[in-house]
């Protein structure tokens, strides 16, 4: 074999490469590494499929190592750490690696290239917000073209987001959404410390108080109060008491609306004073056996 060969033909093929605590270094080396020619590319991945020798599979990953770096550079823009991208994409170079076949006349760099980037566009969705914004083929598609696409920093017009949906052959209304969550950005949602005004988090509107095992019992104990309670309450009172009480306060639209003090006045021949007497005590009467069983 040639000295690209015996250069690759170390006990441990890892050794040749610095760990990524030093980012420089190891692009450097990774960078000297000699290629591996399409004869060697076969013997090394026919030794690989046939006799599972992990010796061979180290040679055409370091061989390959320098696509990593260079296709990690594409991803830069995302605002996540070079090193984790090249670490994601080094995941997805062995994983090629692993299910490369020799025979069937393609080029490892070609077949690599797919699962070095759908590695690292998965490490990217996964961190470049803490939720994911990408789920649907569609969504993925836009998030990695959209923002080369868009020619300006402005909101997308009516007419420049129809052009990107036929251009990449999705809904225009899956555009103008990606757009929208690729604008937003991530909200705290437990206060800061300052207690400012402006700082109004989430966790103060999104809680579903209606789950908290407090306020249904709250809920619960309010309905009987309002239920039995206050049947209850109106079975303390006398007939004309009841009654005051009743066209006072309990009767709805469907029943022509509450009474006056004067209509009961009229109703019971007394004065409208004396029927909010009888209203002023009944009241208190009620109070007092809600309380009770409350």
């Amino acid at each position: 074999m040639n000295n690209a060969t015996t250069s690759l033909s170390v006990r441990d093929p890892w050794a040749l490469v610095p760990s990524l605590g030093n980012l420089d270094a190891y692009i450097s080396a990774v960078n000297r590494l000699p290629m591996l020619t399409q004869d060697e590319e076969k013997l090394f991945a026919r030794r690989l499929r046939d006799e599972a020798d992990v010796a061979s599979a180290g040679k055409l990953v370091l061989s390959h190592l320098r696509l990593v770096v260079s296709i990690s550079r594409q991803y830069l823009g995302y605002g996540l750490p070079h090193g984790d991208l090249i670490q994601e994409g080094n995941i997805g170079l062995m994983k090629a690696v692993k299910r490369f076949d020799p025979d069937q006349g393609v080029r490892l760099v070609s077949y690599a290239m797919h699962w070095i980037k759908a590695e690292i566009h998965e490490y990217i969705l996964r961190n470049w917000r803490m939720v994911k914004l990408a789920t649907t083929k569609a969504q993925r598609k836009l998030f990695f073209n959209l923002r080369s696409m868009k020619r300006d920093t402005h909101t997308l017009s009516p007419e420049a987001a129809e052009a990107i949906a036929r251009d990449l052959n999705v809904r225009v209304q899956d555009v103008i959404e990606m757009e929208t969550r690729m604008g937003g950005g991530d909200i705290a949602l437990e206060p800061s410390d300052d207690g400012g005004d402006d700082n109004y988090a989430p966790i103060a509107y999104l809680r579903a108080t209606h789950s908290e095992p407090t306020q249904i019992l709250e809920d619960r104990a309010f309905d009987r109060l309002q239920g039995e309670g206050l049947l209850e309450a109106l079975e303390s009172l006398d007939a004309r008491s009841r009654r005051i009480i009743e066209a006072r306060w309990l009767r709805d639209e469907d029943d022509g609306g509450t009474l006056t003090l004067h209509d009961l006045a009229d109703e019971f021949g007394v004065s409208a004073e004396r029927i909010r007497q009888i209203e002023a005590k009944a009241l208190k009467t009620m109070k007092t056996a809600l309380a009770e069983y409350a």
